[in-house]
């Protein structure tokens, strides 16, 4: 039965990276799913490496999310979450994200997350094809 009151829905990711990555995969899961809501956009832009850990790990906190995806492995945000999740067992980190992978861990709904995590990323690795000659 419903109390009328609208639930929020709970967040179980970070997606960090580079200008406007996140709130753009973010936007383009929401577009075909309906489950952007599941994800926390973060962008570095204007910031080192010392305020992207911070404020990353400020967003884990608040959020609760046991999942960061980043756009690059080397990447800033990449080298942050790395610094950041030595004293956090538990959460995992994805690097080189694509949309087919996002969309399969959004659509993953009791999933826990290594298992949510471990199969998008094969989703993710198998949607990667070369066409052509």
């Amino acid at each position: 039965m419903s109390d009328g009151v609208e639930q929020e829905t709970p967040v179980r990711a970070i997606v960090a990276g580079h200008g406007t990555f996140a709130s753009g995969i973010i936007s383009a899961v929401d577009q075909i799913t309906g489950r952007g809501g599941q994800f926390v956009a973060f962008s570095n832009t204007g910031l080192g490496l010392d305020d992207i850990q911070g404020t990353l790990a400020a967003a884990l906190d608040a959020s609760h999310a046991r999942v960061i995806f980043t756009d690059l492995p080397a990447g800033s945000c990449t080298m942050a979450v790395r610094r950041m999740i030595r004293d956090r067992p538990g959460v995992l980190l994805v690097t080189g994200i694509n949309l087919s992978l996002l969309l399969d861990f959004a659509m993953q709904d009791d999933a826990d997350p290594a298992h949510a995590v471990q199969a998008a990323l094969d989703r993710g690795r198998a949607s990667m094809v070369v066409h052509g000659a």
